[in-house]
């Protein structure tokens, strides 16, 4: 159910973006000049709307010992994409999962491996779902930023 953002909401989902561990609803509450309370309601609103989904660790699995950050491009059938999608999630290694709406490649699946039979194993798991593994692609590093738009204050 989506439901209409007002500035509050947005600078909300803009500061958890930045840090959502370490930004404590009291630092959001005195930028916007309302209580705390105010804004963990809103939080607790924003995830029961499905709009925050939940908090992401930035893991570096190179440091915790997993040398095999990759980055498997996929083709599933247009009919089962979200299903072949869903399972992937159960395969052990799979850190992350994105349906692609359109070309061929149209699932990207995230995995970590300690070792290149790892990685075999992965790849064989998800042919066994019926993905088509098209190219395998090491990461070397990933960045996220917030979504600058949820910043701006609207004149209304």
């Amino acid at each position: 159910m989506s439901r209409e953002l007002d500035d509050l909401d947005r600078y909300i989902i803009y500061a958890l973006q930045g840090d959502a561990r370490g930004t404590s609803a009291r630092e959001i509450a005195e930028m916007k000049g309302v209580s705390p309370s105010t804004v963990r309601n809103r939080i607790h609103r924003l995830e029961d709307s499905d709009i925050v989904r939940g908090t992401h660790l930035d893991i570096d699995f190179e440091a915790a010992g997993y040398q095999l950050y990759t980055l498997i491009l996929c083709t599933a059938p247009i009919p089962k994409r979200e299903q072949l999608a869903r399972e992937a999630c159960d395969v052990d290694g799979v850190v992350s999962v994105r349906e692609i709406m359109t070309g061929d490649e149209n699932v990207h699946i995230t995995v970590v491996g300690e070792d290149s039979d790892d990685l075999s194993r992965i790849g064989r798991d998800l042919s066994s779902l019926g993905f088509e593994i098209v190219e395998e692609e090491l990461i070397r590093n990933e960045y996220t930023c917030p979504y600058t738009p949820f910043s701006e204050v609207t004149e209304e």
